[in-house]
Protein backbone atom coordinates (compact mmCIF):
# COMPACT_ATOMS: atom_id res chain seq x y z
CA UNK A 1 0.00 0.00 0.00
CA UNK A 2 1.34 3.43 -0.94
CA UNK A 3 1.85 5.71 2.03
CA UNK A 4 3.72 8.96 2.47
CA UNK A 5 6.53 9.02 4.99
CA UNK A 6 5.22 9.79 8.47
CA UNK A 7 8.27 11.96 9.10
CA UNK A 8 7.63 13.99 5.95
CA UNK A 9 3.93 14.07 6.83
CA UNK A 10 4.54 15.61 10.23
CA UNK A 11 7.31 17.98 9.15
CA UNK A 12 5.20 19.40 6.35
CA UNK A 13 2.18 19.51 8.61
CA UNK A 14 4.09 21.51 11.20
CA UNK A 15 5.07 24.18 8.71
CA UNK A 16 1.48 24.36 7.42
CA UNK A 17 2.45 23.32 3.94
CA UNK A 18 3.54 26.84 2.97
CA UNK A 19 3.00 27.29 -0.74
CA UNK A 20 5.59 29.01 -2.90
CA UNK A 21 3.77 28.41 -6.18
CA UNK A 22 3.77 31.13 -8.80
CA UNK A 23 2.08 33.39 -9.58
CA UNK A 24 1.53 35.62 -6.57
CA UNK A 25 -2.17 36.43 -6.75
CA UNK A 26 -4.56 39.05 -5.34
CA UNK A 27 -8.31 38.69 -5.90
CA UNK A 28 -10.52 41.78 -5.44
CA UNK A 29 -14.32 41.65 -5.37
CA UNK A 30 -16.03 44.98 -6.09
CA UNK A 31 -19.54 44.50 -4.68
CA UNK A 32 -22.40 46.58 -6.11
CA UNK A 33 -25.76 47.43 -4.53
CA UNK A 34 -27.68 45.24 -7.00
CA UNK A 35 -25.65 42.17 -5.97
CA UNK A 36 -23.44 42.12 -9.06
CA UNK A 37 -19.70 41.75 -8.49
CA UNK A 38 -16.80 42.93 -10.59
CA UNK A 39 -13.92 40.58 -9.87
CA UNK A 40 -10.32 41.53 -10.57
CA UNK A 41 -7.42 39.10 -10.41
CA UNK A 42 -3.90 40.55 -10.24
CA UNK A 43 -1.03 38.14 -10.79
CA UNK A 44 2.70 38.73 -10.46
CA UNK A 45 5.40 36.38 -11.67
CA UNK A 46 9.17 36.38 -11.99
CA UNK A 47 9.00 33.47 -14.45
CA UNK A 48 10.85 34.51 -17.62
CA UNK A 49 9.18 31.92 -19.85
CA UNK A 50 5.99 33.49 -21.21
CA UNK A 51 4.41 30.07 -21.80
CA UNK A 52 4.89 29.00 -18.18
CA UNK A 53 4.25 32.39 -16.59
CA UNK A 54 0.48 32.32 -16.11
CA UNK A 55 -0.60 28.75 -16.79
CA UNK A 56 -4.34 28.36 -16.15
CA UNK A 57 -3.94 25.16 -14.06
CA UNK A 58 -1.68 27.09 -11.65
CA UNK A 59 -4.11 29.97 -11.05
CA UNK A 60 -5.54 30.06 -7.53
CA UNK A 61 -9.11 31.06 -8.48
CA UNK A 62 -11.33 30.18 -11.48
CA UNK A 63 -10.14 31.93 -14.64
CA UNK A 64 -10.86 31.32 -18.32
CA UNK A 65 -10.88 32.98 -21.74
CA UNK A 66 -14.08 34.94 -20.99
CA UNK A 67 -12.10 37.37 -18.82
CA UNK A 68 -10.56 40.62 -20.05
CA UNK A 69 -6.74 40.49 -19.76
CA UNK A 70 -4.06 43.13 -19.55
CA UNK A 71 -0.31 42.42 -19.32
CA UNK A 72 2.42 44.73 -18.07
CA UNK A 73 5.97 44.70 -16.71
CA UNK A 74 7.53 46.41 -13.71
CA UNK A 75 10.98 46.39 -12.13
CA UNK A 76 11.31 45.72 -8.40
CA UNK A 77 13.56 47.68 -6.03
CA UNK A 78 16.08 44.86 -6.31
CA UNK A 79 16.12 45.24 -10.07
CA UNK A 80 14.15 42.07 -10.79
CA UNK A 81 11.76 42.07 -13.75
CA UNK A 82 8.21 41.27 -12.67
CA UNK A 83 5.56 40.25 -15.18
CA UNK A 84 2.04 41.26 -14.26
CA UNK A 85 -1.30 40.09 -15.61
CA UNK A 86 -4.62 41.65 -14.65
CA UNK A 87 -7.89 39.89 -15.43
CA UNK A 88 -11.36 41.35 -14.88
CA UNK A 89 -14.88 40.01 -15.26
CA UNK A 90 -18.36 41.20 -14.28
CA UNK A 91 -20.44 38.59 -12.45
CA UNK A 92 -24.21 38.94 -12.34
CA UNK A 93 -24.36 37.74 -8.74
CA UNK A 94 -22.63 35.59 -6.13
CA UNK A 95 -24.26 32.47 -7.57
CA UNK A 96 -22.36 32.98 -10.82
CA UNK A 97 -19.10 33.09 -8.87
CA UNK A 98 -20.12 29.90 -7.08
CA UNK A 99 -20.80 28.15 -10.39
CA UNK A 100 -17.27 29.12 -11.43
CA UNK A 101 -15.91 27.66 -8.18
CA UNK A 102 -17.74 24.37 -8.80
CA UNK A 103 -16.33 24.03 -12.31
CA UNK A 104 -12.82 25.22 -11.36
CA UNK A 105 -9.94 23.22 -12.83
CA UNK A 106 -7.15 25.37 -11.38
CA UNK A 107 -4.70 24.91 -8.53
CA UNK A 108 -7.33 25.03 -5.75
CA UNK A 109 -10.10 23.06 -7.46
CA UNK A 110 -10.37 20.52 -4.62
CA UNK A 111 -11.44 23.08 -2.01
CA UNK A 112 -15.03 24.03 -1.19
CA UNK A 113 -15.37 27.80 -1.69
CA UNK A 114 -18.51 29.89 -1.75
CA UNK A 115 -19.46 33.56 -2.10
CA UNK A 116 -22.54 34.92 -0.30
CA UNK A 117 -24.33 38.26 -0.84
CA UNK A 118 -27.15 39.44 1.46
CA UNK A 119 -29.14 42.67 1.03
CA UNK A 120 -31.32 43.88 3.91
CA UNK A 121 -33.76 46.81 3.72
CA UNK A 122 -34.04 48.81 6.99
CA UNK A 123 -36.08 51.87 5.87
CA UNK A 124 -33.50 54.60 6.45
CA UNK A 125 -30.64 52.42 5.20
CA UNK A 126 -30.07 49.36 3.07
CA UNK A 127 -27.41 47.06 4.51
CA UNK A 128 -25.18 44.72 2.54
CA UNK A 129 -23.16 41.70 3.59
CA UNK A 130 -20.69 39.93 1.35
CA UNK A 131 -18.47 37.01 2.28
CA UNK A 132 -16.05 34.53 0.76
CA UNK A 133 -16.12 31.18 2.58
CA UNK A 134 -13.85 28.13 2.50
CA UNK A 135 -14.91 24.83 4.08
CA UNK A 136 -12.73 23.09 6.65
CA UNK A 137 -10.46 20.21 5.68
CA UNK A 138 -10.20 18.04 8.79
CA UNK A 139 -13.16 16.20 10.32
CA UNK A 140 -11.86 15.75 13.85
CA UNK A 141 -9.54 18.72 14.42
CA UNK A 142 -9.55 21.39 17.13
CA UNK A 143 -10.10 25.13 16.52
CA UNK A 144 -6.87 27.10 16.71
CA UNK A 145 -8.58 29.52 19.13
CA UNK A 146 -8.41 26.74 21.75
CA UNK A 147 -4.62 27.14 21.70
CA UNK A 148 -4.01 30.86 21.14
CA UNK A 149 -5.00 33.92 23.15
CA UNK A 150 -6.58 37.02 21.61
CA UNK A 151 -3.30 38.73 20.64
CA UNK A 152 -1.85 35.50 19.25
CA UNK A 153 -4.98 34.85 17.19
CA UNK A 154 -4.80 38.31 15.66
CA UNK A 155 -1.15 37.74 14.79
CA UNK A 156 -1.88 34.26 13.42
CA UNK A 157 -4.42 35.59 10.90
CA UNK A 158 -2.45 38.75 10.01
CA UNK A 159 -1.11 39.32 6.46
CA UNK A 160 2.57 38.55 5.97
CA UNK A 161 3.52 42.15 5.17
CA UNK A 162 1.96 43.33 8.43
CA UNK A 163 3.85 40.69 10.42
CA UNK A 164 7.14 41.62 8.76
CA UNK A 165 6.69 45.34 9.42
CA UNK A 166 5.89 44.73 13.10
CA UNK A 167 8.81 42.34 13.59
CA UNK A 168 11.21 44.89 12.10
CA UNK A 169 9.59 47.98 13.68
CA UNK A 170 10.24 49.86 16.92
CA UNK A 171 8.45 47.18 18.98
CA UNK A 172 10.24 44.33 17.23
CA UNK A 173 11.23 42.41 20.38
CA UNK A 174 7.61 42.12 21.47
CA UNK A 175 6.41 40.90 18.08
CA UNK A 176 9.27 38.47 17.64
CA UNK A 177 8.38 36.97 21.00
CA UNK A 178 4.75 36.87 19.90
CA UNK A 179 5.78 35.14 16.67
CA UNK A 180 7.74 32.50 18.61
CA UNK A 181 4.81 31.94 20.96
CA UNK A 182 2.39 31.49 18.04
CA UNK A 183 4.75 29.02 16.35
CA UNK A 184 5.21 26.91 19.50
CA UNK A 185 1.50 26.79 20.25
CA UNK A 186 0.44 26.08 16.68
CA UNK A 187 2.99 23.25 16.54
CA UNK A 188 1.17 21.68 19.50
CA UNK A 189 -2.17 22.40 17.82
CA UNK A 190 -0.95 20.65 14.69
CA UNK A 191 0.30 17.58 16.54
CA UNK A 192 -2.98 17.20 18.40
CA UNK A 193 -4.97 17.56 15.19
CA UNK A 194 -2.83 14.91 13.54
CA UNK A 195 -3.51 12.42 16.32
CA UNK A 196 -7.19 13.32 16.58
CA UNK A 197 -7.73 12.88 12.84
CA UNK A 198 -5.98 9.51 12.86
CA UNK A 199 -8.09 8.30 15.81
CA UNK A 200 -11.28 9.34 14.05
CA UNK A 201 -10.43 7.52 10.80
CA UNK A 202 -8.96 4.47 12.54
CA UNK A 203 -12.09 4.12 14.71
CA UNK A 204 -14.32 4.18 11.63
CA UNK A 205 -12.28 1.44 9.96
CA UNK A 206 -12.35 -0.82 13.04
CA UNK A 207 -15.95 -0.11 14.07
CA UNK A 208 -17.83 -3.32 14.86
CA UNK A 209 -14.62 -5.39 14.75
CA UNK A 210 -12.65 -4.20 17.77
CA UNK A 211 -13.16 -4.59 21.54
CA UNK A 212 -14.38 -1.77 23.78
CA UNK A 213 -10.81 -0.71 24.58
CA UNK A 214 -10.47 0.22 20.91
CA UNK A 215 -13.64 2.31 20.74
CA UNK A 216 -13.41 5.93 19.68
CA UNK A 217 -14.23 6.99 23.26
CA UNK A 218 -11.37 4.90 24.67
CA UNK A 219 -8.89 6.13 22.11
CA UNK A 220 -9.96 9.77 22.53
CA UNK A 221 -9.44 9.44 26.29
CA UNK A 222 -5.80 8.62 25.56
CA UNK A 223 -5.35 11.31 22.92
CA UNK A 224 -2.95 13.45 24.97
CA UNK A 225 -0.88 10.36 25.71
CA UNK A 226 -0.62 9.64 21.98
CA UNK A 227 0.42 13.24 21.34
CA UNK A 228 3.22 12.93 23.91
CA UNK A 229 4.44 9.74 22.23
CA UNK A 230 4.48 11.54 18.88
CA UNK A 231 6.39 14.51 20.33
CA UNK A 232 8.86 12.30 22.18
CA UNK A 233 9.92 10.31 19.13
CA UNK A 234 10.37 13.28 16.79
CA UNK A 235 12.56 12.44 13.78
CA UNK A 236 12.46 8.71 14.58
CA UNK A 237 8.70 8.56 14.10
CA UNK A 238 8.80 7.30 10.52
CA UNK A 239 11.10 4.39 11.30
CA UNK A 240 9.25 3.54 14.50
CA UNK A 241 5.90 3.50 12.70
CA UNK A 242 7.27 1.30 9.91
CA UNK A 243 8.43 -1.24 12.48
CA UNK A 244 5.14 -1.12 14.35
CA UNK A 245 6.68 0.30 17.53
CA UNK A 246 4.58 3.47 17.65
CA UNK A 247 1.38 1.57 16.93
CA UNK A 248 2.14 -0.91 19.74
CA UNK A 249 2.55 2.03 22.11
CA UNK A 250 -0.77 3.40 20.92
CA UNK A 251 -2.99 0.32 21.04
CA UNK A 252 -0.95 -2.59 22.44
CA UNK A 253 0.95 -5.41 20.71
CA UNK A 254 -2.02 -7.69 19.99
CA UNK A 255 -4.16 -4.92 18.51
CA UNK A 256 -1.21 -3.51 16.58
CA UNK A 257 -0.73 -6.85 14.82
CA UNK A 258 -4.44 -7.38 14.27
CA UNK A 259 -5.25 -3.90 12.95
CA UNK A 260 -2.02 -2.92 11.17
CA UNK A 261 -3.82 -2.63 7.81
CA UNK A 262 -6.54 -0.38 9.28
CA UNK A 263 -3.94 1.76 11.05
CA UNK A 264 -1.97 2.29 7.84
CA UNK A 265 -5.17 2.96 5.90
CA UNK A 266 -6.22 5.58 8.45
CA UNK A 267 -2.84 7.28 8.14
CA UNK A 268 -3.12 7.21 4.35
CA UNK A 269 -6.57 8.84 4.49
CA UNK A 270 -5.33 11.55 6.85
CA UNK A 271 -2.22 12.12 4.72
CA UNK A 272 -4.22 12.58 1.53
CA UNK A 273 -6.64 14.93 3.28
CA UNK A 274 -3.91 17.13 4.69
CA UNK A 275 -1.60 16.92 1.68
CA UNK A 276 -4.16 18.22 -0.79
CA UNK A 277 -2.36 21.03 -2.62
CA UNK A 278 -3.39 24.60 -1.95
CA UNK A 279 -1.85 27.72 -3.49
CA UNK A 280 -2.03 30.74 -1.20
CA UNK A 281 -3.45 34.04 -2.41
CA UNK A 282 -4.85 37.30 -1.00
CA UNK A 283 -8.52 38.29 -0.99
CA UNK A 284 -9.78 41.89 -1.09
CA UNK A 285 -13.35 43.18 -0.88
CA UNK A 286 -14.67 46.63 -1.77
CA UNK A 287 -18.18 47.26 -0.41
CA UNK A 288 -20.77 49.84 -1.49
CA UNK A 289 -21.50 52.73 0.87
CA UNK A 290 -20.11 53.02 4.40
CA UNK A 291 -18.35 50.08 6.01
CA UNK A 292 -20.01 49.05 9.31
CA UNK A 293 -18.33 45.74 10.12
CA UNK A 294 -15.66 43.28 8.96
CA UNK A 295 -13.15 40.69 10.15
CA UNK A 296 -10.59 41.79 7.58
CA UNK A 297 -7.48 43.96 7.66
CA UNK A 298 -6.97 47.33 5.95
CA UNK A 299 -4.17 47.43 3.39
CA UNK A 300 -2.06 50.43 2.35
CA UNK A 301 -4.70 51.53 -0.18
CA UNK A 302 -7.45 51.43 2.49
CA UNK A 303 -9.04 48.30 1.02
CA UNK A 304 -10.12 45.28 3.08
CA UNK A 305 -7.61 42.45 2.86
CA UNK A 306 -7.42 38.81 3.98
CA UNK A 307 -4.57 36.34 3.45
CA UNK A 308 -5.87 32.98 2.24
CA UNK A 309 -3.71 30.15 3.58
CA UNK A 310 -4.41 26.46 4.08
CA UNK A 311 -3.87 26.52 7.86
CA UNK A 312 -6.72 29.05 8.24
CA UNK A 313 -9.35 26.52 7.23
CA UNK A 314 -7.65 23.34 8.40
CA UNK A 315 -10.00 22.66 11.31
CA UNK A 316 -12.83 25.18 10.92
CA UNK A 317 -14.43 27.11 8.05
CA UNK A 318 -12.69 30.33 7.05
CA UNK A 319 -15.07 33.24 6.42
CA UNK A 320 -13.92 36.59 5.06
CA UNK A 321 -16.82 39.00 5.48
CA UNK A 322 -17.68 42.68 5.27
CA UNK A 323 -20.85 44.67 5.98
CA UNK A 324 -21.81 48.14 4.77
CA UNK A 325 -24.82 50.42 4.49
CA UNK A 326 -26.17 52.91 1.97
CA UNK A 327 -28.70 55.56 3.10
CA UNK A 328 -32.14 55.44 1.42
CA UNK A 329 -32.53 59.11 0.55
CA UNK A 330 -36.15 58.72 -0.51
CA UNK A 331 -36.94 57.23 2.93
CA UNK A 332 -35.34 60.20 4.65
CA UNK A 333 -37.26 62.61 2.40
CA UNK A 334 -40.59 60.82 2.95
CA UNK A 335 -40.00 60.67 6.70
CA UNK A 336 -39.13 64.39 6.73
CA UNK A 337 -42.25 65.26 4.76
CA UNK A 338 -44.42 63.12 7.03
CA UNK A 339 -42.90 64.70 10.13
CA UNK A 340 -43.44 68.18 8.68
CA UNK A 341 -47.07 67.25 7.90
CA UNK A 342 -47.68 66.03 11.46
CA UNK A 343 -46.02 69.07 12.99
CA UNK A 344 -47.99 71.44 10.78
CA UNK A 345 -51.21 69.72 11.86
CA UNK A 346 -50.30 70.12 15.51
CA UNK A 347 -49.46 73.79 14.97
CA UNK A 348 -52.79 74.41 13.19
CA UNK A 349 -54.68 72.77 16.06
CA UNK A 350 -52.87 74.88 18.63
CA UNK A 351 -53.60 78.08 16.68
CA UNK A 352 -57.30 77.23 16.31
CA UNK A 353 -57.59 76.40 20.00
CA UNK A 354 -56.09 79.75 20.94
Amino acid sequence: MERKSVKIFISLFLVFMVSCNEPETVVTDYVHTDGSIMRKIEMKSIESDAIKRFKIPDIQVPLDSTWAFKDSIEVSQKGDTIWMRTATKQFQDADEINRAYKSDSGANKDYLRKAVFIKTFKWFNTEFRFSENIGKELLYGYPVKDFLNKDELLYFYSPGDLKNSKESGPDSLRYRALSDSVKNKTDKWTEKNLVSEWIGEFSKLTEGKADSDMSVQSLKAREDEFVRITERNGNKLDSLWEHGIILREFIGEANALKYKVEADSALSIVTKRIFANFSDYSQKIVMPGKLIGTNGFIDSSRILLWPVKSDYFLTEPYEMWAESKVPNRWAWILSGLFLAFVLSGVIVKVIKKD
